[in-house]
């Protein structure tokens, strides 16, 4: 007999339909194998399923057991086969009824305890069994996350032994609620900032039209200050897109207890980061900085100490929205419409070429520092904006009237 339970495997944001089947043959030797194009932590989810079998007081059948991963030809990574995978073979051995998992997908990382270990991307996979028709079985930490998926069935158990008991007819699972709408932290406002006007209006500017945004200016003008003031200026998210952006935030394992926010998102990456850490890839393909801002603001501060490449990487997803993580064997998509701000010094002494401090290589040392960033990527930044030294007189000035609400 073949038993078979639904989960998914990701391919950037999307979850696609894979069929885990399990199947006893007898045999003189018994083993334990999986196939399907299974990465290493999927290869190592026998043993987690045998060692979770063993903490409820379950011993492995003496045969042959083979896991099928269809369809064969797609990659499968990551640790959440491995709930599907024992249910599979719970069902095969008539420990559960076959039927009982027809309408159920499942994600889920089992401990050798047999306790049920968060996962990431469940947001995308409840997402994915409503619109196949299946309700979603899934840890218990990941409940309240898989319940904002609108009205799929959600199952969050604890443990293998309560997840055994619910389909037994022992005990019952109730759908979890969703996780709570948590308010972000507190953005900076705008009257605590003195001068820099024109900067205030830029800012505002670029705020309503959604522009790109670049400040030039010596240290401590007040650059980095700015643009931690331009989150409080834009709206919240509208549904299509919280859900757009918790579902980016889900695959890369960022959401907890289910807590989502219509905050717009605010990353502010090192300028050390590399080409892999601003569009994504890795191993495997995780979103970078430019997705995980999806619908907010990407701050670059000190734009060209930035590797020319990390830089140059960020000028296909400015003019499409999205970024293509290519590999051998699979192209993976993540959305990447956010709004870029950054900020450098006029030149690499810091001050530029003018007023007191002024560089003794003017103008040769601002151009050339300047020139390591590409005319592509200038040509995609809507707004510059040079931002003065503030001044004594400035600070002495009383706090702005106007803030960042008015």
């Amino acid at each position: 007999m073949v038993a078979s339970v639904v989960t998914v495997a990701f391919e950037g944001v999307d979850a696609r339909r894979v069929d885990v089947q399990v199947q006893q043959l007898s045999s003189d030797q018994p083993s334990f194998t999986i196939v399907g194009l299974a990465d290493k932590a999927v290869a190592e989810s026998r043993e987690r399923v045998r060692g979770a079998f063993a903490g409820i007081g379950l011993a492995m059948p003496p045969k042959r057991i083979i896991a099928n991963l269809a369809p064969a030809d797609l990659p499968k990574e990551g640790s959440h086969f491995d709930l599907p995978i024992a249910l599979a073979l719970l069902a095969s051995m008539g420990v559960i009824p076959v039927d009982a998992l027809a309408g159920w997908a499942a994600v889920g990382e089992l401990g050798l305890d047999g306790q049920i270990a968060p996962v990431g991307g469940t947001l995308p996979a409840a997402v994915a069994a409503d619109a196949m028709g299946l309700g979603l079985i899934c840890p218990e930490a990941n409940g309240p996350e898989a319940a904002w998926a609108g009205e799929v069935a959600v199952l969050a158990p604890r443990s293998l032994i309560g997840l055994v008991n619910h389909f037994k007819g022992v005990q019952v699972l109730r759908r979890p609620e969703p996780g709570a709408m948590r308010s972000g932290d507190r953005v900076p406002d705008l009257n605590e900032v003195k001068g820099q006007e024109s900067a205030k209006r830029a800012l505002e500017i670029a705020a309503a039209g959604g522009h790109n945004l670049l400040f030039v200016g010596p240290p401590g003008s007040g650059k980095s200050m700015m643009a931690a003031r331009l989150p409080g200026l834009l709206p919240p998210l509208t549904p299509k897109e919280l859900l757009e952006t918790s579902m980016v935030w889900s695959v890369a394992g960022l959401i907890e207890r289910g807590a989502l926010t219509r905050d717009r998102p605010f990353r502010s990456p090192h300028h050390s980061a590399s080409m892999a850490a601003l569009t994504g890839g890795g191993l495997r393909a995780k979103p970078g900085e430019a997705s995980l801002a999806h619908n907010g603001v990407l701050f670059l501060d000190e734009l060209p100490e930035y590797s020319a490449q990390a830089l140059d990487s960020l000028r296909q997803p400015l003019e499409t929205g999205e970024i293509v993580v290519a590999r051998a064997n699979a192209h993976v998509r993540y959305p990447a419409r956010f709004q870029l701000v950054a900020a450098m010094n006029p030149c690499r002494c810091g001050l530029g070429g003018g007023g007191k401090g002024a560089c003794g290589k003017a103008p040769r040392c601002q151009r050339d520092y300047q020139n390591r960033i590409s005319g592509p990527m200038f040509d995609r930044i809507d707004l510059t904006v040079e931002t003065p030294p503030v001044t004594a007189a400035d600070m002495a000035l009383p706090p702005p009237a106007e803030g960042t609400a008015e």
